[in-house]
């Protein structure tokens, strides 16, 4: 009797014990179709609506034509995104692009767009949305006069780690955060499209007559206005990345995309709307930020509250940026691609904490030059070369991977649609304005190859010898393991 009391009491605690250990290593799914409907809109949705809107009216000319070129862009990115669905629900892995090229391609692409998005992309990208929010806070206590760069690249940095930590620490916390900012900002979102809406219905209706008068744009300027249009919807495809966290993707990851890139499309629209109620086109292309100066005119004495939101948009934008593009780094450190502590799991917050922290270094490294957004116009062109192989790949798997499950299938003559728009966005900037910046960019990007044939390829001794002991430190410093797919 005292034996079975003894041994039962061994099996409680052995129960016991293994309650507070967490279930699994792996990611948690814990982004519900609401949180993912705001990384879409969230994301999408950063400083350029609000700041300058006017880089499709300078090459369009006239109101009629930029208004087509906003809804087109939409439209585009919206068959661009639902070719995306058919890879998330086909292979639901986290990571963007990466697992699709993996999948499709082999390791080479996979490892190339990894290594060009870790270095330069999504890091300079963060950046540069996170120094936009520090000039915005920091105008509101420089009143007439420039804020000195310092402090600007401070709170920068300052913006990065906060961002940086609360990702690391909680799906849920940044999943949180994230639609906290999004809400705030479809707040000024709405505010601006109501008084517009308003305004019309008073009469301001002055500059949309003869809204297609004056000189039909060229083909070269409604090229340059629907590149610069749908970079203004880059971020279709941030839920891709997260696809692992995301609860039953098969009806969350396509819904998704079908109601949040419509929504941000009728936004843009109406937001332009609003604008041209109060403001010329010559108005417009003069101003330094659009949406402050609709403010001025129409909000005030309550202006104040747009610079604010805008403020709340960007670091919802730069929230949302952290939140999806760590996993790449996370997913490529899983298949070897990256150092592999980089694909590890913080054991007591379940999040990818070594491949976010990496993301946030590289970020605020690239805070410290001047500036950073001539590289990145320069690399910009490279997002749609490889958003274009994805979606090559995805026509590739329908022949290579007929039986494989697809339980969406978009009508072949989608993705068809966006490989020949994708090969368009790629060539228009290089045609129009040939520069040795970009062939240095696809220089960098082959330069990859350099590093997988060191490092992932041949796995020299030597490699093997240096990162062994930095991934044993940082696994005791920062109390990360291996995700369980690499422990079965």
């Amino acid at each position: 009797m005292g034996e079975e009391t003894s041994l039962r009491k061994r099996k409680e605690d052995e129960r016991s014990l293994q309650s507070n250990k967490p279930q699994t290593t792996d990611l948690q799914k814990e982004v519900g179709l609401f949180s993912g409907i705001c990384i879409i809109v969230g994301t999408i949705i950063g400083s350029g609506i609000f700041i300058s809107p006017k880089s499709v009216l300078s090459n369009t000319g006239t109101v009629g034509p930029c208004l087509i070129i906003w809804a087109a862009c939409g439209v585009l990115a919206t068959l661009g995104a639902l070719c995306f669905a058919e890879l998330g629900t086909m292979i639901t892995k986290s990571g963007g692009e990466y697992p699709y090229l993996m999948e499709a391609f082999g390791p080479i692409p996979a490892y190339l767009f990894s290594w060009t998005s870790m270095m330069v992309m999504k890091p300079s990208s963060f950046a540069i949305i996170c120094l936009s929010f520090s000039e915005y806070v920091c105008a509101a206590f420089y009143p007439g006069c420039q804020p000195p760069k310092v402090t600007i690249k401070c709170l920068a940095a300052a913006a990065i780690l906060l961002i940086t930590t609360v990702n690391a620490l909680s799906v849920r916390l940044g999943s949180y955060v994230q639609n906290v900012f999004t809400v705030a900002k479809m707040v000024i979102v709405v505010i601006i499209i109501i008084s517009g809406l308003v305004l019309l219905a008073q009469g301001n209706t002055k500059n949309f007559e003869n809204a297609f008068a004056g000189t039909p744009p060229s083909v070269g300027g409604i090229s340059l206005a629907l590149y610069n249009g749908l970079w203004a919807y880059d971020g279709w495809n941030q839920l891709n990345y997260i696809t692992e966290e995301l609860r039953n993707p098969y009806r969350n990851l396509p819904l998704a995309i079908i109601i949040g890139i419509p929504l941000v499309t009728l936004c843009y629209i109406l937001m332009n709307v609003s604008y041209f109620t109060v403001m010329t086109p010559t108005e417009l292309l003069q101003s330094p930020a659009v949406a402050v100066t609709f403010g001025d005119r129409v909000l005030y004495p309550a202006s104040w509250v747009v610079p604010l939101f805008v403020a709340f948009s960007t670091i919802g934008a730069a929230n949302g940026t952290c939140f999806t593009a760590g996993r790449i780094i996370y997913v490529a450190g899983r298949e070897g691609h990256m150092l592999k502590v980089l694909s590890y799991v913080s054991v007591r917050r379940l999040t990818p904490a070594p491949a976010i922290i990496f993301y946030g270094l590289i970020a605020t490294i690239y805070i410290i030059p001047g500036d950073i957004n001539t590289l990145v116009n320069y690399f910009s062109f490279a997002t749609w070369l490889f958003y274009g192989m994805t979606i090559i790949g995805l026509v590739v798997m329908r022949f290579t991977k007929k039986n494989q499950e697809r339980p969406i299938k978009v009508p072949i003559f989608i993705p068809i649609l966006v490989i020949l728009l994708s090969v368009f966005l790629v060539l228009a900037p290089i045609i129009s304005k040939p520069t040795w910046e970009y062939l240095y960019c696809v220089l960098f990007i082959l330069s990859g190859l350099i590093f997988y044939f060191l490092f992932v390829y041949s796995k020299f001794g030597w490699a093997q010898k240096i990162s062994k002991p930095v991934t044993m430190y940082l696994q005791m410093l920062m109390e990360v393991v291996p995700p369980e797919k690499d422990l079965e």
